[in-house]
């Protein structure tokens, strides 16, 4: 408790002075006050709510001046095309119902869609259409012809009757030669294993496709056959908060109207930067509510419990709130655009400007508790903590600029915004909640909650006998603790990798990290820029010798190779094809029953092969075939009126896809002799620039899942091609420009405030007070992070400077206050407000973030995670750390003042 004395003798320098007469003017004419704040707070808020844009690309979090971003920039105006794709992934049991859906959904978007400037999918095109037979290997290419040589007959006559009388037809027929061992029926194992499937299907009441894909090929079709990629270049909306959301919204719209839906065994996914950003936006929205509604909560009861009056967290929020108001307003008028950096400046905000508000409110309140009148409580409160309020302002503001110059423009923008925002606080906090109090003000509480007073008292009390007693050790310990600390903080990493800060259960990260697993479609690739395709050709032939690199791709290696070899082997097939490609004549559509006499001929072949020599190692399959058939059969007989549906459902599912399959496979055997002339403007524009220009595609030799494998993956290439650029390099590059953007701010603010304290505080005891505890918690918040398995990132990393501003004044107010608590002879510092202050600050603060925690989105988890530990330590350093430091400190100056008052004595 403060006596008159300390009233009457708190600091009066002329600073101080200042502020007492503002906030004398302020009592004497409060509405006025209140009117302006009002208007301002009003002002603010319209023109951040009209104005309000946000930047979803951690791309741009660092300065486009930097080389690598140059680099990157000049790639991004050569290859336009590349910019906000939306990867669209449809797969499924079938290949040839994927195949079929991706090609009708590519078709469809690319016919005038609104939100879709352009689409990419290769195999839709014509030329891959008709000379994809090239891109095989000349073996595979062998194998294929020699199966369709196999399977002409069967094609032919399927041609001519696509029905279950023209499959089973030819099946029969095909098994009577067998019989006679006139034809190796191996060759029809397959069709009569899918056969089988499909009529156990119907008998089971499911549904069944057969994939003709396969089964041409000669082998199951893996998962990348069962899946197909479209690459759609979307017209986002910035207008909207989530800009992409109208053509994600547009392509699911079609894919339904397609059939594309799990009901028909198909997946539609989305991924791509609009789909990641659109998703991320969403993460950080879902739970807010009930997310915001904890922080409220926690907020308040904090509150009521620090300050003890519903008048004075009523006034420290208002004037809270009014300041955040002012600060997003002048954000949003400095940066234009906020980015996933820079929107955090309203945590620091509420950090530090709360803890603005509790110091001069508790100060407030602790004059009023001592009998003094409302205005004089105030007035002196204002002298007390005038000087060491706006000097913690000035030193948070001191480590937020810091970061202004750096290359880290996402921080360099938060600094820019939090650096204002904490002189707005100040002002706010000696206009605004003078202003407040005036009108409502706080009730003296001599007679109310004289529990909770206790309890701080015993606990003030409890912790100053214990730092009394255990004072040295406290110092030696934290010293101790720091030192094998630091070797842990050394060793925390930074994780760079944006998808890491995601939501792993949105639909856009599961795909692109399931992308990824295949290293056709890596995001790991980077892109070289050549003058001209000879240039790339050239430079290609060093890159592809790296180790540590798989391919190097130009525009020249899309042009078939081998092609005088295997043109022969396609004319060769388009002569023993001839029939499917001339198209024999088309016999009528069968009726039902002709399907049923034609279903059970060819049960009866099958009877009638299995019990000949010929069948060998197939008569047991065979025979199973036939007594599905005969189930079935007994089934059709059963069935009435609904035999024909039976029978159409059996006859779709072995045959729905055959006729996309002869299409392609008549335009497949078109082949003809291919130049880079000859490939597609779509390909062309992906490898060569309208300007003549060429890029080299640069494939990794391996998974690129650490840090330090892409670390030499890219300076490897960078080496023998120094402009290389895309995500690999931007992420690699960008971590290095963050780590050398906090170690330059780091320095700049331990200078500048090192410089500030000691000419402000005269006293160098004091400037080792107030930085040894910041220092120690940023070591043990590292160091601690490491151990507990976290990393930075860049959501995360907002913390450290939260933890220089709080740290920062939570011990200047503790070390002034002991000056003024020694200068008038008055209580221990733990006996008076200011610790209370520095606690209920810090806690409010964690009370505020800490539901950021248990967010979905990875990224807001960490930041909140990291902000409680940053917060605890800080808490810790200051209330325990920094009265042992003072009391080792005093101990040391009695003990030099000793043998001297001995001297006097002895005189």
């Amino acid at each position: 408790m403060p006596n008159s004395g300390e009233i009457r003798a708190a600091s009066t320098s002329s600073y101080a002075r200042v502020f007492e007469g503002l906030v004398a003017a302020v009592q004497r004419h409060p509405w006025p006050v209140l009117v302006l704040a009002l208007l301002i707070t009003a002002a603010s808020a319209t023109y951040t709510v009209r104005n309000f844009a946000i930047n979803t690309d951690t791309a741009d979090l660092i300065s486009n001046e930097l080389p690598f971003r140059q680099d990157y920039l000049k790639y991004k105006e050569a290859f336009p095309g590349f910019a906000n794709t939306l990867v669209i992934v449809v797969d499924g049991e079938n290949a040839d119902a994927v195949n079929r859906a991706a090609g009708k959904l590519a078709a469809r978007l690319s016919k005038g869609n609104p939100h879709i400037r352009s689409v990419f999918y290769p195999r839709g095109d014509p030329y891959f259409r008709s000379n994809g037979l090239l891109y095989l290997g000349l073996d595979e290419l062998r194998a294929l012809s020699d199966r369709l040589a196999e399977a002409q007959p069967l094609l032919t006559s399927l041609a001519a009757d696509m029905s279950l009388r023209g499959l089973f037809d030819v099946l029969a027929l095909a098994l009577g030669e067998a019989a006679k061992g006139g034809f190796d029926v191996s060759a029809l194992d397959p069709i009569l294993r899918e056969t089988g499937a499909a009529v156990d299907a119907r008998l089971a009441g499911q549904s069944y496709q057969l994939s003709w894909s396969g089964l041409l090929r000669g082998k199951e079709p893996t998962l990348e056959d069962r899946r197909r990629i479209i690459v759609a270049q979307a017209i986002s909306d910035w207008r909207a908060l989530k800009p992409d959301r109208a053509v994600m919204e547009a392509v699911r719209a079609e894919a339904r109207d397609l059939g594309i839906t799990p009901e028909n065994g198909l997946r539609l996914r989305l991924t791509g930067s609009p789909a990641l950003d659109t998703e991320e936006l969403e993460s950080v929205e879902e739970g807010a509510g009930a997310a915001g509604l904890l922080t409220l909560f926690l907020v308040l009861s904090l509150l009521l419990l620090g300050l003890r009056s519903l008048r004075l967290v009523a006034a420290t929020l208002i004037t809270l709130f009014a300041g955040l108001i002012c600060t997003a307003g002048f954000a949003i008028l400095a940066v234009g655009e906020l980015n996933m950096i820079s929107m955090a400046f309203a945590v620091l905000f509420i950090g530090l400007g709360v803890d603005f508000g509790i110091h001069l409110a508790l100060r407030y309140d602790e004059n009023r508790r001592a009998g003094v009148g409302e205005k004089a409580a105030l007035l002196a409160a204002v002298r007390g903590v005038s000087e060491p309020l706006s000097l913690s302002a000035v030193c948070a503001a001191i480590a937020f600029f810091a970061f202004v110059p750096t290359a880290y423009r996402g921080v360099a923008e938060l600094g820019l915004i939090s650096g204002v925002g904490m002189f707005i606080a100040l002002i706010a906090n000696f206009t605004l909640l003078p202003a407040l109090l005036a009108v409502i003000p706080a009730r003296p509480a001599g007679g109310g909650s004289r529990a909770g007073r206790d309890l701080a008292g015993a606990v003030s009390r409890g912790l100053g006998h214990a730092i009394d007693r255990y004072g040295t050790p406290i110092v030696y310990s934290a010293a101790l603790l720091g030192a094998v600390g630091l070797v842990f903080a050394s060793q925390i990493k930074f994780d760079f990798d944006p998808l890491n800060l995601k939501d792993p259960n949105k639909e856009s990260v599961q795909a692109v990290r399931e992308l990824g697993q295949n290293p056709r479609y890596t995001m790991d690739t980077l892109s070289i820029l050549t003058p001209d395709l000879d240039a790339a050709v050239a430079l290609a032939k060093k890159v592809k010798a790296l180790p540590e690199v798989r391919m190097a791709l130009t525009l020249r290696e899309y042009v078939p190779k081998d092609q005088d070899e295997k043109l022969p082997v396609v004319e060769s097939m388009a002569l023993f094809m001839t029939p499917l490609l001339i198209g024999a004549e088309s016999r009528a559509a069968p009726t039902a029953q002709e399907n049923r006499d034609a279903l059970a001929a060819f049960r009866r072949a099958l009877e009638t092969f299995a019990a000949s020599p010929q069948a060998s190692r197939m008569a047991t399959d065979v025979a199973a075939l036939a007594d599905k058939i005969t189930r079935f059969e007994a089934r059709l007989d059963g069935a009435g009126t609904a035999r024909e549906a039976d029978l159409a459902a059996l006859q779709d599912g072995l045959l729905k896809y055959l006729p996309d399959q002869l299409d392609a496979l008549r335009q497949s055997l078109e082949a003809g002799p291919v130049t880079a002339d000859d490939l597609p403007p779509a390909l062309r524009a992906r490898q060569m620039a309208s300007d003549g220009r060429a890029r080299i595609k640069v494939f990794p030799a391996q998974s690129l899942s650490e840090n330090e494998e892409r670390r030499r993956f890219v300076e490897a290439v960078k080496r023998v091609a120094p402009n290389a650029t895309d995500a690999s390099v931007l992420l690699l590059e960008s971590a290095d420009a963050i780590t050398g953007a906090f170690l330059q701010a780091t320095a700049t603010t331990l200078v500048l405030v090192l410089l500030l304290l000691a000419v402000l505080l005269r006293n160098i005891w004091d400037v080792v007070l107030v930085m040894a505890p910041l220092a120690l918690a940023a070591v043990y918040t590292l160091a601690v992070a490491e151990l507990l398995g976290m990393s930075l990132n860049f959501a995360n990393i907002i913390a450290l400077p939260l933890l220089m501003g709080l740290g920062v004044a939570s011990a200047i107010h503790l070390v002034m206050r002991a000056r003024q608590a020694a200068a008038d002879g008055g209580n221990s510092l733990l006996r008076t407000s200011t610790p209370r202050a520095v606690l209920f600050s810090a806690l409010t603060t964690i009370g505020s973030f800490g539901s950021l925690a248990i967010s979905s989105h990875r990224g807001t988890a960490s930041m909140g995670e990291l902000l409680i530990l940053a917060l605890g330590m800080t808490l810790l350093c200051a209330l325990v750390l920094l009265p042992a430091l003072m009391r080792v400190r005093d101990q040391y100056r009695a003990g030099r003042r000793a043998p001297a008052h001995d001297a006097q004595a002895g005189a």
